[in-house]
């Protein structure tokens, strides 16, 4: 059977590790923190101490970190991958990175004779887990074919955009117009509340109305129940991932005006709860002194 190593197993990374299992692959694990393997090795995946300890003879290693020093570290630092990785393996880098990042570690990898498909991915966890992921890949046509083995567990849907990096661009966007979307919800919704609003009859007009969105939909139930408990995706990720495309977007010479006012709130709930809900960016919008 197909040999996979999956590195970085946090709300994403632990659903879709275990669809290698359901799909009767071998797979070796490794994280920063092992008792989140725990689940995985109880279900016959073998936990390995190092990134070079889980890519050795691994036909395909598929990463789900947090952001580009991350990566960096697990690919090519002390102990990463590239250390031990075999010549012709895939490198899957389904975390969501820079554009740049992207690019060089396409290059990088390629000189140690890893073939680097980008290929971030859009869904919440429980789609993750089940298999329902859509895929934004950016690689060599000849690539993608090789890896359509160790892509199909993760999701029915393969967006293929061009040549690697291209998928992060497109993944950025995605996550860019999401904090646009969520970041002016909240400011909408704490105005309906100020305004002394049915706020049940706001949200259920929003999640069927012209601007019901999956995102507003998600959101704007959990924003007015204050519902926060499980964080699908944290405040300090999107900021993240917003100041990545930002970043692309100078890069390419374009003046973002609503794109940076989003970033910025996102900033404030960074600071304030980064590893909550991002759904909490709702509460840092205060009413004025009178």
């Amino acid at each position: 059977m197909p040999h996979v190593a999956f590195i970085g197993l946090g709300r994403m990374g632990q659903g879709m590790a275990g669809r290698y299992l359901d799909a009767g692959f071998t797979l070796a694990v490794w994280n920063r923190s092992r008792h989140k393997a725990d689940a995985l090795i109880a279900r016959g995946a073998h936990w390995a101490a190092t990134p070079a300890e889980a890519a050795r003879d691994a036909d395909a290693i598929v990463t789900m970190v947090a952001d580009d020093a991350t990566s960096r570290a697990v690919w090519t630092g002390k102990d990463g991958i590239a250390e031990t990785a075999r010549k012709g393996a895939l490198a899957i880098e389904c975390s969501t990175v820079s554009y740049r990042h992207a690019v060089d570690m396409a290059r990088d990898l390629a000189a140690r004779g890893l073939h680097y498909i980008d290929c971030p991915v859009t869904g919440v966890p429980t789609a993750a887990a089940a298999g329902q992921l859509t895929l934004l890949v950016g690689a060599d046509a000849g690539d993608l074919d090789a890896a359509r083995a160790f892509l199909d567990p993760l999701g029915p849907t393969v967006r293929h955009f061009g040549a690697a990096g291209a998928g992060t661009v497109y993944k950025l966007i995605n996550n860019l117009l999401g904090a646009v979307q969520i970041a002016s919800l909240a400011e909408g919704l704490r105005i309906a509340e100020q305004a002394g609003l049915d706020m049940r009859l706001v949200q259920r007009a929003l999640a069927s109305g012209a601007v019901a969105s999956p995102q507003v939909v998600r959101h704007s139930a959990r924003m007015v129940a204050r519902d926060f408990a499980s964080a699908s995706f944290t405040a300090a990720l999107r900021h993240k991932d917003a100041s990545y495309a930002l970043a692309l977007a100078d890069n390419l010479g374009l003046d973002l005006n609503v794109s940076r006012a989003a970033l910025d709130s996102y900033a404030r709930a960074a600071a304030d709860a980064p590893d909550e809900d991002e759904g909490r960016l709702i509460e840092i919008i205060k009413a004025r002194p009178e």
